[in-house]
């Protein structure tokens, strides 16, 4: 078995007198490509917040290379190689491509390895290189994404959060989208992917967690999810 790279014990995260994490245990290992699914509001994006440090927690604990994360600043986090793409993108819009990508590797100081990054970010992304000057608030939602996630793979990430990378994408850009988080898995980086889109999520992932009203109520190997009848009928639109 791979060595644990984040676990989650017991979390319980709470705004004001709403529980929105009940108390849940979640664990991945070295390389793993492990999915979150789950409706609107089942609170994986708060979970994706209490592991990056952007939230805080009443109870339990997150533990990252063995050691616990809580009060952890982020971008402390990001120096010991956890990286998050958040919902909704989130790129410098009045920059460039190539700024956003230089800002990803801001805490790096390997100046012509950080070029043949973005010459890699840019083979990986075609449609990057092909805007390398343009501004990124005038790309399209897909092409953020896209530098969204190349702008996160450029502080070598060694587990690197995804959360809802598909969301408002066309069905084109979504293929691409997840033509990447495979590559990206496959060359070693290992990847926590928080996703609506449960089937294609779970075709990606070794194994995968199902969240409902701010609990883990199912978690399993994921090929093997894409057959439970639950699943099926509660994330996939097929009959029981």
């Amino acid at each position: 078995m791979k060595d644990i790279l984040l676990e989650i014990k017991d979390l319980k995260v709470a705004y004001g007198g709403i529980h929105a994490i009940k108390g849940i245990n979640l664990e991945i290992r070295d390389g793993e490509l492990v999915t979150l699914i789950g409706a609107n509001g089942a609170g994986k994006t708060t979970t994706m917040k209490a592991i990056t440090g952007l939230q805080g927690w009443v109870a339990g604990d997150v533990t990252y290379l063995g050691k616990s994360i809580k009060g952890v600043p982020s971008h402390e986090l990001l120096k010991q190689g956890l990286a998050m793409v958040p919902e909704g993108r989130g790129v410098f819009t009045r920059m460039t491509i190539v700024e956003n990508l230089q800002m990803g590797a801001y805490i790096r100081t390997d100046t012509t390895t950080i070029a043949t990054d973005i010459e890699r970010m840019f083979s990986i992304f075609p449609r990057l290189k092909e805007r390398a000057n343009q501004l990124a608030g005038t790309m399209s939602g897909g092409e953020q994404q896209m530098l969204a996630m190349a702008r996160a793979l450029m502080s070598q990430p060694r587990l690197l959060l995804l959360d809802e990378p598909s969301m408002g994408l066309s069905p084109i850009m979504v293929q691409k989208i997840f033509e990447v988080v495979n590559t990206i898995s496959k060359e070693g980086v290992t990847v926590l992917l928080v996703e609506q889109n449960a089937r294609l999520a779970l075709q990606a992932a070794d194994r995968a967690y199902v969240m409902d009203s701010g609990l883990i109520t199912m978690h399993g190997n994921a090929s093997e999810m894409l057959d439970d009848p639950r699943v099926k009928e509660a994330y996939l639109g097929e009959a029981a």
